[in-house]
């Protein structure tokens, strides 16, 4: 027996023989990413259902010295959980550690495995009166482990911040098996280096995310939204600071998409509707929660008539149902989606401090139009934080791979705008593989040495997610 064969035969009495995949048909789909543009080969697909199963795996694999890619929902969008092309590898999913161990209302904390999916933890806080405020267009699929290994961002980072922000605590496996629980319900728990941050965000690269205790909310009793048409991200921006100034903490998300993006979903969606008369340049999907739903419609309703006034917005439509708040998000959760009929789509997932967003998109835009002038800009996100997904379909009527080809080139273009506004590369989506060499142009020298020294520290062999991140 070679020594492929005996792990396998390890792996396989670790977790059951149905539960290490080698049958192509069954490999196949954890082998390539949503978008396309990463594809490898694995050894083997190995499911294990508990943390002592991933434990046993990690040890089988490091005494083997073949490495290991971990993956939840794969839903990530820069080729992070997704395996080279060596077929050493072996794919780590952990889609069967799908328990809610605990939610504890009294500590606003719940205990969940790292492969309960995003929409499974919202639903088994809102059983306990409570809210768990990480929302995605994925979070049907998307994972716990793999938003925390991402450091996942979504639409109320605003209010409540992004995963690190949510996580109290992690249990996590070592490169050489043994596990750390570092689980904590505790705000305050002040014993030396808080080392679930390392964890959070390394995508992987330093350990398994096995369990994760998340913060709760209180459910908000009310939401009020509201879709604006306006002239620019310049007006979009002196809405939400006047909304910031009126309602606070209680403004959730702040969204501004473009008109051609809504053109897009509009033709990509037959039951999507515009929300208002006229057509706009810019739109803004505003909403605010509260306790009581005393008035809140017509404080936002103000709002929004302070705002016409003052020339900031020339329309909005209030949702006046629960559906009507269902087709407003759907028009911005489908932009991604209605991009894929409009041929190539260059990717920028980039951030800026707030306030620089409008003189950002305005740059880009016109680096853009300098460098490919038929190329359509469809910037749109979370304004509220200062995350623009930047995304430039290809010119119509252009040859997709030949424009793909240009991925690099387009890159170089919009990140050195991000770069003059002290911007981010990566805001949300994380750096896996596609963005590893472009880290090394844009982070601090001294940074990547420490990030290196850590990695050498944690992963000696370099067994975890080789060749991601760093």
């Amino acid at each position: 027996m070679n020594d492929s064969a005996a792990l396998l035969d390890r792996l396989r009495r670790i977790v059951g023989a149905a539960n290490l995949l080698v049958d192509p048909d069954l490999v196949a789909p954890y082998l390539e990413e949503p978008r396309g543009l990463f594809r490898g080969r694995a050894l083997a697909i190995v499911r294990p259902a508990s943390t002592a199963e991933v434990s046993a795996v990690v040890a089988a694999c490091a005494a083997a010295r073949v490495a290991i890619v971990p993956q939840g929902g794969n839903t990530g969008l820069v080729g992070g959980q997704t395996p080279d092309a060596s077929g050493r590898e072996l794919v780590l999913s952990l889609t069967r550690l799908n328990r809610i161990r605990e939610v504890d209302a009294d500590a606003d904390a719940m205990i969940v495995e790292a492969g309960v999916t995003l929409a499974e933890a919202q639903a088994a806080a809102e059983r306990a009166d409570r809210m768990f405020p990480l929302s995605l267009a994925s979070e049907g699929t998307a994972t716990i482990g793999g938003n925390l290994s991402s450091n996942a961002g979504g639409v109320a980072v605003i209010a409540y911040g992004n995963a690190r922000d949510l996580t109290l605590g992690i249990e996590v496996v070592l490169a050489d098996g043994r596990v750390a629980n570092l689980l904590s319900k505790l705000r305050k728990d002040n014993t030396g280096y808080d080392l679930k941050d390392l964890f959070i965000g390394a995508e992987g690269t330093l350990g398994v995310v096995t369990a994760a205790s998340l913060k709760l909310f209180a459910r908000p009793r009310a939401r009020a939204t509201a879709f604006a048409g306006l002239a620019d991200p310049e007006r979009a921006l002196s809405l939400l600071k006047l909304a910031r100034e009126r309602f606070g903490q209680q403004v959730t998300s702040f969204e501004i998409m473009p008109r051609i993006g809504m053109e897009f979903v509009l033709a990509y969606d037959p039951s999507a509707r515009d929300p208002l008369a006229d057509a706009h340049p810019w739109y803004a999907l505003v909403e605010i929660s509260a306790q009581n739903d005393a008035g809140l419609d017509d404080a936002l309703t103000a709002l929004l008539g302070d705002a016409l006034e003052r020339g900031l917005i020339a329309d909005a439509a209030l949702a006046a149902s629960l559906e009507q708040r269902a087709a407003f998000w759907r028009l911005r959760e489908s932009m991604s989606d209605a991009q894929k009929p409009q041929g190539g789509s260059i990717k920028h997932d980039v951030s800026a401090p707030v306030g620089q967003v409008p003189a950002f998109i305005a740059e880009a835009t016109a680096a853009v139009a300098a460098f490919m002038p038929a190329a359509r800009v469809v910037a749109f996100g979370h304004l509220g934080d200062g995350n623009i997904h930047f995304n430039v379909s290809q010119p119509i009527g252009a040859d997709k791979e030949a424009y793909l080809d240009q991925w690099s080139a387009m890159n170089e273009v919009v990140h050195a705008v991000v770069a003059r506004h002290s911007g981010s590369i990566s805001a949300e989506h994380g750096i896996g593989a596609l963005k590893r060499d472009l880290l090394k142009t844009v982070k601090d020298p001294v940074a990547l040495d420490l990030m290196r020294a850590l990695k050498t520290a944690l992963d000696p062999h370099g067994l975890l997610n080789p060749g991601k991140v760093l």
